[in-house]
């Protein structure tokens, strides 16, 4: 519930007459639920009304230093005041001021002299125009903080299910759990390193876990072979690209669609040598790009069945051999320019049966 419910309305009266800002303190503080907060003085007016949330400002148009129409003009140029209704005083010859008044912001008039009968049901009649825009501030406030609460419970069931859907590769597969999350987080910082934003960073961490989906659809004599695959094996291998592209492709998340083209260009290759489709430089999407050093370099430091760890400088080597023909130079780069935060994903998600590579 918003506090201010409990709060009186705050009326803000601005007159450089002592008699007349009197008269009409009293009229405000007579009706219920109103606190008059009264100014000769336009100057010290305008300064409570931007430190504080007034409901309603009446305010005469001919005051020394500065006149009605301009206070309300410096009053509406602050946002928080685009729904705060406002009457001006004037004269009821002053029709040009009227106007300018209107341009200006003002909401309705008061005429001189001040009558009660028409004071009180136009300040009444504002303070329901106020009450109406502080409930309908009110349910837009409620209404984004259901929508932020709904939005967080379809990223977290995202989470999850792209979570499930990478450990199901997993289980098929010798490589470890700890293998996705750092090559998830490498792939992150290059990201963030090549300048493309914390969001597609983070979209990246997501997605890059399902790179290798598709060896759901591999043999496990084909993906569990201990040895050297053959020539023909291999090639049963180079289908998992598009097989877990087809998996993803169709999926109404953008994370997931992120994930399909991972899934298949990860292994393709800057000189256009890679596989399945034999894309070059800049024509592989960006993404598959940044998993294919993330990807290559974690394998190669990470411990397996079949192969022990590369040690790091070994690892480096290649990446930098293969910078231009099989990897983009700039993922490369900054990779390797960023090598105290890989150490640190390094040891965050070191296996347990993993010997750490030595330097």
């Amino acid at each position: 519930m918003d506090s201010r419910e409990s709060a009186p309305m705050k009326v803000v009266v601005v007159n450089d007459t002592p008699l007349n800002l009197v008269l009409m303190g009293k009229l405000v503080d007579r009706l219920p639920g109103t606190q008059a907060h009264t100014f000769e003085r336009p100057i010290e007016a305008l300064t409570w009304c931007l430190e504080n949330e007034a409901d309603l400002i009446i305010v005469d148009y001919m005051m020394p230093a500065m006149d009605g129409v301009e206070f309300i003009r410096r009053i509406r140029a602050n946002r928080r005041a685009d729904d705060l209704p406002i009457l001006m005083v004037t004269a009821s010859h002053e029709r040009s001021v009227r106007y300018e008044a209107l341009e200006c912001g003002a909401n309705d008039f008061l005429t001189k002299p001040i009558d009660g009968h028409e004071f009180e049901p136009r300040v009444r009649n504002m303070l329901k125009l106020r009450e109406a825009h502080l409930a309908t501030r009110q349910r837009a406030e409620t209404l984004a903080e259901e929508v932020r609460k709904a939005t967080a419970e379809i990223v977290d069931r995202e989470r999850e299910t792209i979570t499930r859907l990478s450990r199901a590769a997993e289980f098929r597969d010798p490589e470890t759990g700890a293998h996705i999350q750092r090559m998830s987080h490498y792939s992150a910082l290059i990201a963030e390193r090549l300048g493309h934003g914390h969001a597609f960073a983070q979209d990246l961490l997501m997605a890059a876990p399902m790179h290798d989906v598709g060896k759901l659809g591999i043999p496990d004599t084909i993906l569990l072979k201990p040895g050297r695959l053959t020539t023909d094996e291999f090639e049963v291998m180079k289908r998992h690209p598009q097989i877990g592209y087809d998996i993803l492709k169709e999926s109404s998340s953008s994370i997931l669609r992120l994930g399909a083209t991972i899934a298949l260009t990860h292994h393709e290759k800057f000189d256009g040598s890679g596989y399945p489709r034999g894309l070059a430089g800049d024509s592989i999407p960006l993404e598959g790009r940044i998993v294919a050093v993330a990807d290559v370099f974690d394998a190669l430091t990470s411990e397996r069945p079949y192969k022990p760890a590369w040690p790091l400088a070994r690892a480096i080597g290649l990446l930098r051999e293969g910078r231009g023909s099989h990897f983009d130079p700039n993922c490369v780069d900054v990779f390797l320019q960023s090598w105290d935060e890989v150490q640190l994903i390094r040891q965050r998600f070191q296996d347990e049966h993993e010997s750490a590579a030595v330097a």
